[in-house]
């Protein structure tokens, strides 16, 4: 059975998902904007990693949202 995550744990979570966010738009200013075909192809690599890590963290906060107290803990 899947743990009720904390609020420590739920904040380290957003601040990755929103780290993963940031590197993978910035990899993509790259590599829409650069004549460099191998810094293109690193940076659509990037972006790739970047996005499964996201998505990864997501599909984290889904399983854990699944066995969030639904009420106030006493």
């Amino acid at each position: 059975m899947v743990q009720p995550i904390t609020a420590k744990e739920l904040e380290y979570i957003a601040d990755s998902m929103s780290n993963e966010d940031l590197l993978l738009k910035q990899n993509a200013v790259l590599a829409s904007s650069s004549s460099n075909q191998a810094l293109v192809q690193v940076a659509q690599q990037f972006i790739a990693t970047h996005q499964q890590h996201y998505q990864t963290l997501l599909q984290a906060l889904h399983q854990h949202s699944n066995a969030a107290p639904t009420q106030p803990q006493q």
